[in-house]
């Protein structure tokens, strides 16, 4: 160890852990490390003697990492200010630029990387210096122009990672996380046209799942497995390599040089990894009308792939986890239905009716989703409610009628309880609600029930009517429809029972099978 190095170091951060690690390398490193929790702290210490350089994080109690740069920058201008933070932004950098910040770390923040940070600031510290006691000198000048030219080029870069990271933020499936990677590609690194493949395991070869930017003809990069001779041959062994070496990839050349398309003038193709097996591989490519890819870019869509490996896993982990919920929930169903003989598959049914309801009322595609989810559960809540009313093979007593009636809020309490959507929640809540606001639970009138829960009522009701039950036979159609149809305005949406009416003679809605 180099003993004779004693140069002083004040980290500043309000995790102990960090504050240890850090203390103990740098000192193991010969240096001499002070610490502190928090801007206040820090101030008092800088206070107390000398100091080189100061670590500190953005996000700390009494003082943030910000003013504290400020405060150092008022009092001592000569002094480098490092910032690590775990959620850089343009507004931060922008702030601690003008307070004298040398570099910006992201956390988690690699201890040889703060060093040489350090070890930079140090030399930086020692230019600025010479510069102010020689500052009519055009060297001096043109170092301070340089460290500037450098923090800007790091604020911008340090912007584009945030716009990467925000990109992959809002991904509701796995499937828009396929699209956003190449959309992000094409934004980013400003390319013509970015393709996502994974390998095909019935060929062997790559198969295309997302695809931005370029003109129809740029789809030779959807080449056939077969990687025979020709233009998508060599591109396809392109994918194929990064594919078996996981290794990122940039290819430069014109007229055909490296295997490239002659008006190809620079390839990307970087391996997207979860858990270090490769699970697909994107492509960037420029014409030679654009400029070529820099090393940098290619920095940029390894990071891109990163943070959609990342949104890949969890939102696998998350939907799995919904499926195994869907599936537990539907079971509670058919063990509902599984008490009755005739309401076995009622709510399946329903389900059936509301979708042939809604796409003829023009549902738009997430409507859809909603009604195929809450159509199974609408029920759910009578799992709440005894067998000797539900079961209850006469007419119900006023004070029976009112538990049945429970059943639509113990449904969405169940689902509420589980942290599901607002609006399954709300068709399950609302589907006993009539038009005239007459029903239960909420006493919800016309647009103030949820148009979904005005469809699914219907479905409901039509079910209901057209199959036998404990209590009853089922209901010649002739009669269900004058019973649907004289209850527009009151107990169902007109616009609703219209479409039902249409649906009905068309013959696109169909009674169930009579119960053996």
């Amino acid at each position: 160890m180099n003993t004779a190095k004693r140069e002083t170091l004040l980290v500043v951060d309000d995790e102990d852990a960090i504050l240890n690690v850090v203390s103990e390398y740098f000192c193991r490193r010969g240096y001499r490390v002070l610490t502190a929790r928090n801007g206040a702290q820090a101030l008092v210490i800088l206070g107390q003697g000398k100091v080189d350089c100061c670590f500190t994080d953005i996000n700390m109690p009494q003082m943030n990492g910000i003013e504290l740069a400020e405060r150092i920058h008022l009092t001592d201008n000569t002094l480098p200010v490092i910032v690590m933070t775990g959620y850089p932004s343009l507004e931060n950098s922008i702030r601690t630029l003008k307070n004298g910040v040398v570099d910006f770390l992201i956390k988690p923040v690699d201890l040889k990387q703060m060093e040489l940070s350090f070890q930079r600031a140090l030399r930086q510290r020692a230019m600025f210096v010479e510069n102010l006691l020689l500052k009519q000198e055009v060297q001096g000048k043109e170092r301070l122009e340089t460290l500037n030219r450098e923090l800007l080029a790091k604020i911008e870069e340090l912007d584009t990672l945030n716009r990467i990271m925000r990109s992959f933020a809002a991904t509701g499936s796995t499937s828009h996380v396929f699209q956003r990677v190449v959309d992000t590609a094409v934004d980013v690194v400003k390319a013509e046209h970015s393709r996502f493949f994974v390998i095909d395991p019935s060929t062997g070869g790559p198969h295309q799942l997302a695809a931005a930017g370029g003109k129809p003809e740029s789809a030779r990069l959807s080449a056939p497995a077969d990687t025979g001779a020709g233009q998508a041959g060599a591109l396809c062994e392109l994918v194929m390599n990064v594919y078996a070496d996981g290794i990122p990839l940039l290819v430069a050349g014109t007229d055909g040089a490296n295997g490239l398309p002659p008006d190809v003038r620079s390839l990307m193709a970087v391996p997207v990894k979860i858990r270090d097996k490769v699970f697909g591989v994107l492509t960037a490519v420029t014409t030679n009308g654009g400029p070529a890819f820099t090393e940098k870019d290619l920095f940029y869509l390894s990071f891109t792939t990163q943070s959609a490996a990342s949104a890949i896993e969890t939102l696998a982990v998350y939907e799995n986890i919904y499926e195994n919920l869907f599936a537990t929930l539907y079971g509670f169903v058919n063990a509902l239905e599984a008490r009755d003989l005739y309401t076995r598959q009622h709510s399946t049914r329903v389900t059936e009716i509301a979708l042939v309801l809604g796409r003829k009322l023009g549902c738009s595609s997430e409507e859809l989703n909603v009604l195929h989810f809450a159509g199974p559960l609408h029920d759910i809540g009578k799992i709440g409610i005894r067998d000797d009313i539900l079961l209850k093979p006469g007419r119900l007593s006023a004070e029976e009628f009112e538990k049945i009636k429970e059943h639509p809020v113990i449904g969405a309490n169940m689902l509420s309880q589980l942290g599901l959507w607002d609006r399954e929640r709300q068709i399950i809540r609302g589907h006993h609600e009539r038009y005239d606001g007459t029903g239960y639970p909420d006493g919800l009138r016309q647009e103030e029930i949820p148009f979904l829960a005005r469809i699914l009522s219907v479905a409901d009701a039509y079910d209901a009517m057209a199959s036998d039950r404990a209590y009853r036979k089922r209901m010649e159609q002739d009669l269900i429809l004058d019973i649907i149809e004289g209850g527009a305005g009151t107990q169902f949406d007109p616009q609703v029972v219209e479409v039902f009416r249409t649906l009905h003679r068309d013959h696109q809605i169909e009674p169930p099978a009579p119960v053996d």
